[in-house]
């Protein structure tokens, strides 16, 4: 999938190298290049699906300019590039929209392994939205495709998360994999009562899906913790606000109480009520998978 890259970089040796790395690889192309996010619009990246972004720049550091762009609509995927090892303002980049990032000073390597596995997670996402319109009785199912079709359990996943507000979400997936992880150990006759250790769990599917040498793995692993972390806030987050606007919503009604703690639902509508964006209620990941699988065996 050849992919639209845009660079947000001040530094034009490293604007350089990407570009290079870039097109030497043959994922795709870079459509434009800013040195710093002051005065980047989301209506430069109509077409782009990649953002390589700086995190320290002048002016407007990357969470700034990451969080003004995803104000103004655009939905792509964001790299992050950084120099920092802060794992707070690392984890706060992670919070705010990026897919994975890449450790300055940069090398070939690292660049193009990031973005091969940003190019195939992306092409499992468009996936997902395809079957998206199969559901929606809007493609129509040839036998070429029908030798990919996706499980019954999988298409009803698909189905969930567009209920919560959260199929378009980058972790859509990763949750897709944990399901299938989960469908395939009681298919062995282990049927799961609990999540394994999420780190454990997040490890043994990358391993699996990718192949990556060990450093690569534990990364990889981690960027999927996040990209898990986010969609299950998102989630979160459209509960409350369907809560907020009817608290007889059906979604509401059900997927409240069954997938989070309902109390800290009810902090979030408060938060809500507020305009509070942020919230402080803690995700709790394990049970939110947990409870997705089992709803999806109730169906």
């Amino acid at each position: 999938m050849a992919l639209r890259f845009f660079l947000i970089e001040d530094d034009p040796v490293v604007r350089k190298m990407l570009e290079k790395l870039i097109h030497e690889s043959g994922l795709g192309e870079v459509v434009g290049c800013a040195e710093n996010g002051l005065n980047v619009r989301a209506a430069d990246l109509l077409h782009v699906d990649v953002v390589l972004i700086d995190l320290l720049m002048p002016g407007r550091d990357g969470i700034q300019t990451m969080k003004a762009l995803r104000q103004e609509g655009f939905r792509g995927t964001f790299i992050m590039i950084s120099q920092v090892e802060n794992k707070e303002m690392i984890g706060q980049a992670y919070l705010h929209g990026i897919d994975t990032y890449i450790q300055k000073p940069i090398n070939r390597y690292e660049v193009l392994s990031v973005l091969k596995r940003v190019a195939d997670h992306l092409s499992a996402v468009r996936s997902l939205e395809s079957i998206r319109q199969v559901l929606k009785g809007l493609e129509p199912q040839t036998a070429d495709t029908a030798v990919s079709k996706p499980s019954v359990m999988e298409q009803q996943a698909e189905q969930l998360l567009l209920l919560l507000g959260v199929a378009g979400e980058a972790g859509s997936a990763d949750v897709l994999l944990v399901v299938r992880w989960l469908a395939e150990q009681e298919a062995k006759g282990q049927p799961v009562r609990e999540l394994p250790p999420l780190k454990e769990l997040y490890a043994e599917l990358v391993e699996r899906e990718y192949g990556l040498p060990p450093g690569e793995t534990a990364k990889e692993a981690r960027a999927m913790e996040q990209r898990i972390r986010r969609l299950v806030l998102q989630a979160f987050t459209h509960l409350a606000s369907l809560g907020l606007t009817d608290y007889t919503n059906p979604t509401f009604e059900h997927f409240a109480p069954t997938l989070f703690d309902f109390g800290d639902i009810r902090r979030r509508m408060n938060e809500l009520e507020r305009g509070q964006m942020e919230t402080e209620c803690r995700m709790n990941v394990r049970k939110f998978l947990t409870a997705f699988f089992f709803e999806l065996k109730r169906v």
